[in-house]
């Protein structure tokens, strides 16, 4: 399917996952639908069937909360069942309220704490440098809350120390987190100054906008530069269902009841 429909089937089958719980983190997870969306149709150099193998690009999905987004993406590739969506958080299940790579196939980092993905990122980087992978690339997702951490900043340093340009950082700039909007928590614009100052070669884009996207993962790509690459995306956290788009900080964690699922995939038909 195209990368229009697959953002579409994203969006149903992460509310599909959370409305097997009645609640979860909605809003995060729909506004990097667009994203995934692009990366797997486009990007992801993977196998369903073997997703463990050497040659492959990896994310890390430093957001770890918003799991039900890479969830449904993954399962829709083929990497698991689509039923699975239906045990999110539950006992027994293999789809953690936050991602874990032991339980979910096509999950490459586990994330808990916020604000330790890059760093990861950076070992999974100078681990396919030191055996020789080339044309392959490690994509971090972070959101704006997560880099009020200061372990971010060291990863950053490392990463452009190491001249680790087969990283490529997406920032889901959605404005807002758990407690309130970034602006009044910890403000941490100007990101674009900072992850330059950083040494990261940097761009902006619109995160819902698949074209814009899909050119600038195209121009980190193709640009020898030496430096690690940062994505800021512009994003509307809830983005895709009117009523989560207007709901304010509140739509961090959210419940996705009956009547809210059913009017929800009335707006993605």
């Amino acid at each position: 399917m195209d990368v229009v429909q697959f953002s579409k089937e994203i969006r149903r089958n992460t509310l599909r996952c959370l409305h097997s719980q009645g609640s979860g983190h909605v809003g995060g997870s729909l506004s990097i639908a667009d994203l995934l969306a692009v990366l797997y149709t486009n990007h992801m150099h993977v196998d369903p069937t073997h997703p463990k193998m050497e040659d492959r690009d990896k994310l890390v999905l430093s957001k770890g909360h918003a799991g039900p987004a890479l969830y449904a993406t993954l399962a829709l590739k083929g990497f698991f069942p689509i039923e699975w969506l239906d045990t999110l958080n539950q006992l027994g299940t293999r789809l953690p309220s936050h991602v874990n790579i032991n339980l979910t196939p096509g999950v490459d980092m586990t994330a808990g704490s916020l604000g330790q993905g890059l760093s990861c990122a950076c070992g999974l980087a100078i681990a396919d440098k030191v055996k020789g992978i080339k044309d392959r690339y490690v994509y971090v997702i972070t959101g704006e809350g997560e880099l009020q951490e200061g372990q971010n900043w060291e990863a950053a340093m490392l990463a452009a120390d190491k001249k680790l340009d087969n990283i490529i950082v997406f920032v889901d700039s959605n404005k807002m987190q758990i407690d309130g909007y970034t602006r009044d928590v910890m403000d941490v614009e100007d990101l674009v100054a900072k992850f330059e100052a950083f040494g990261f070669a940097t761009q902006r884009v619109n995160g819902h906008d698949h074209a814009a996207l899909d050119a600038a993962i195209v121009k980190a790509k193709s640009d020898n530069c030496g430096s690690p690459h940062c994505i800021i995306m512009d994003t509307v956290k809830g983005k895709g269902i009117s009523f989560y788009e207007t709901m304010g900080a509140g739509v961090h964690s959210t419940t996705v009841t009956d009547e809210q699922y059913a009017a929800a995939l009335e707006e993605l038909k």
